[in-house]
């Protein structure tokens, strides 16, 4: 069975829906009746910073508390997506963080990471005020993609901006209806 970890890297205040996740929910909306879907906002989560060891100690302990259950439910997923607005050209923090964490996760004894998170599909709908500004930042999840040996889908592109402006790209909300038909 088909799981996807939509990952939302909004910063938003609680309680509004940006651009990024109203086209992610609607694309999702398309996904079999079957498929188990997980949705995280990352900003509401207590990562901590990421410590490179890797020429101090060089390996990693098993995360904890909100690392340890983002690593279980990010290799209990067949396909994770990234809900990422883009921020200043590039990846907004709350993403990037946990993306750090890759690197620790890579080296905990025993884990497995990078075999385990090979063939995972990696996705990655976004929003921004010009498509071809987004695109060192689709390249960016293309190359984390291609390190783990992830399989990276087209990105899902919609025109952001002021809330509900992604409602006005009708080009984006077609593709959405129909982006995950290869899942």
């Amino acid at each position: 069975m088909s799981h996807f970890l939509f990952l939302n890297a909004s910063t938003r205040e609680p309680g509004h829906i940006g651009n990024t996740e109203t086209l992610a929910r609607r694309a999702a909306a398309g996904l079999p009746a079957d498929t188990k879907q997980t949705w995280i906002k990352l900003a509401d989560l207590e990562l901590p910073p990421f410590v490179d060891l890797r020429h101090t100690a060089g390996t990693y302990p098993m995360p904890m508390a909100d690392a340890k259950a983002m690593l279980d439910v990010t290799l209990a997923a067949t396909d994770l997506v990234f809900v990422s607005p883009v921020y200043w050209f590039s990846i907004p923090s709350p993403l990037k963080t946990y993306l750090d964490h890759w690197s620790a996760w890579l080296r905990v004894p025993g884990l497995d990471f990078k075999e385990r998170m090979a063939g995972k599909r990696l996705w990655v709908i976004a929003t921004s005020g010009n498509r071809e500004k987004a695109q060192p930042m689709l390249d960016s999840y293309r190359l984390c993609a291609e390190f783990l040996a992830m399989p990276f889908m087209p990105p899902l592109w919609g025109k952001g901006g002021a809330p509900d402006a992604v409602l006005s790209d009708t080009t984006a909300l077609a593709a959405a209806d129909t982006f995950f038909q290869a899942a």
